[in-house]
């Protein structure tokens, strides 16, 4: 099933997850243990994550999405990375997705990496999900950034940008993470009022360790309300404490979230099951 129907039969409450593939051999076999534990959460959809260009990690991504499907019956969303890729190498990807049978594709640039030099085939996700659109007929996702993507000039440029995106093919946007609702709600007015009309699901990391926190903030731009601040100067130095005051922090704005007719959650789980099963608990009545 595409997501796009998904969204469709369930406007408000879709759930779904992110996770990534393990580095290590070892550690793929007992992936199954996450997804056992994801699945008791009934998600309408897992995306996998892409590893960077040259990385034996993109091949896991496909198996992984093929188990996610086959075992466990919920559909699974390949990320597909476009930067470090050319035309014929993009096409195989495609394949292997098509031949596992599975619809949904989250079409990224991907980040830089040093050890993969970038082709110049698909310098931007818009060139990807262009090419992908015309060339085969899955569902794709794009990426979208409510504080604005780091190589952003500006607000405006980045709403034009996402808008080139939606032109090109994407059919659903999933957000970056963020930790003030407010910004998010800011930018889903902008994004109206451009005319993007597609199913814009916010995204939220639950995160519980200090230092965490300040590298998912440099790394995004995401900024922390004062209320979330207090949270990290009060209890930074007691782990369990953070644990538990970041998953209630997590669960409210999801709930907020909810409250305010957002179309669906998609939640970063970072592969840690404690995580994903703490949130749905706590959302069980609310999305049901």
């Amino acid at each position: 099933m595409k997501i796009t129907d998904i969204y469709a039969q369930k406007r408000n409450k879709v759930i779904s997850f992110e996770i990534f593939p393990p580095k290590k051999d070892e550690e793929l076999m007992h992936i199954d243990d996450t997804l056992e534990i994801l699945s008791e959460c009934r998600p309408d959809y897992i995306s996998v994550t892409f590893g960077a260009g040259g990385s034996s990690n993109n091949n896991k991504t496909i198996e992984i999405a093929r188990k996610i499907k086959e075992t466990y019956h919920i559909e699974p969303v390949v990320h597909l990375t476009g930067m470090c890729y050319d035309k014929a190498e993009i096409d195989a990807f495609a394949k292997a997705i098509e031949d596992a049978g599975i619809e949904n594709i989250m079409a990224l640039r991907g980040d830089e990496n040093p050890n993969a030099q970038p082709k110049g085939v698909f310098p931007h996700a818009s060139d990807l999900i262009a090419y992908l659109k015309e060339q085969y007929d899955f569902c794709i996702s794009g990426a979208c950034y409510p504080e604005i993507h780091p190589d952003s000039k500006d607000r405006v440029s980045e709403i034009r940008n996402l808008k080139t995106k939606v032109d090109a093919g994407a059919q659903v946007l999933l957000s970056q993470l963020f930790f003030d609702n407010e910004a998010f709600y800011r930018f889903r007015e902008d994004c109206a009022i451009a005319g993007i009309d597609v199913p814009l699901t916010p995204g939220i990391m639950p995160v519980t360790k200090g230092a965490q926190i300040k590298r998912m903030v440099e790394l995004c731009g995401a900024t922390l309300p004062e209320r979330y601040e207090r949270i990290i100067r009060r209890f930074e130095n007691d782990p369990d404490a953070l644990f538990d005051a970041g998953m209630a922090y997590c669960v409210s704005q999801i709930i907020d979230l909810l409250a305010n007719d957002t179309d669906g959650i998609h939640i970063y789980t970072m592969n840690n099951t404690k995580i994903a099963r703490t949130i749905c608990d706590s959302i069980r009545n609310i999305v049901r």
